[in-house]
């Protein structure tokens, strides 16, 4: 007779294809939106508004526009590589868009925003903030590909829940910045680096609680 834990299980394999699909489609609404304002490469747009100090280097804009047209590709590559079903079924799709994620975190992204970090909104509080996010971001993403190649599968799937954890960080910081920031009562510069923390924390945490009880119901199972 099946157990209680195998049919949720189960069940969770069964939805996954429609879960992905749904996150996808989130994912890719809320980041292509924000994106898009940028295409034009107007400079009073958006963030950009913030960053008028430094508009005007090349250098800065040229990194600003890499990571911000490549991000959404490393979102939408990142989460199809959590779904056992597309696993199972596109086994060396996986693969191939694996290596197109962690080429895009380690050659693209990771050195894009050192230079951005350090150049952050939110004073020091923000700069640190963001420099330890591409840290991690850089080592949890190395990791995953170095457990992979010497078939550590399980620490690969850790450490890339854990990349994945870091490189959402954008939409969480969105989300907190547009949900809760409020000009007469928090002064920008300190609201954003507080926010940077509470989106990394926050995302940290919540891949934490995953790695926690997938490894609960895997103990459970075996």
């Amino acid at each position: 007779m099946q157990s209680k834990t195998d049919f949720l299980k189960n069940k969770f394999k069964a939805i996954s294809p429609l879960i992905l699909v749904a996150s996808l489609s989130v994912f890719s609404i809320v980041i292509a939106n924000t994106i898009s304002q940028y295409i034009g490469f107007k400079t009073d747009v958006g963030f950009l508004k913030f960053k008028q100090e430094v508009i005007t280097n090349k250098y800065w804009k040229l990194f600003f526009y890499i990571h911000i047209f490549s991000i959404l590709f490393c979102l939408i590559t990142g989460i199809t590589q959590f779904s056992s079903w597309f696993l199972k079924e596109f086994k060396s799709v996986h693969r191939l868009i694996g290596r197109m994620y962690v080429y895009n975190v380690l050659l693209v992204n990771v050195p894009a925003c050192f230079i951005l970090g350090l150049f952050a909104n939110g004073g020091v509080l923000g700069i640190t903030g963001f420099l330890i996010q591409d840290f991690l971001w850089l080592y949890f993403t190395l990791m995953a590909f170095l457990s992979i190649k010497n078939k550590r599968i399980e620490a690969h799937k850790k450490f890339m829940v854990l990349s994945y954890a870091i490189t959402t960080t954008a939409i969480t910081f969105r989300i907190f910045k547009n949900l809760f920031y409020n000009e007469s009562i928090f002064s920008y510069s300190l609201f954003y680096g507080i926010t940077v923390w509470a989106s990394l924390f926050f995302n940290l945490a919540i891949a934490l609680l995953i790695l926690k009880k997938k490894s609960t119901l895997d103990h459970q199972v075996g």
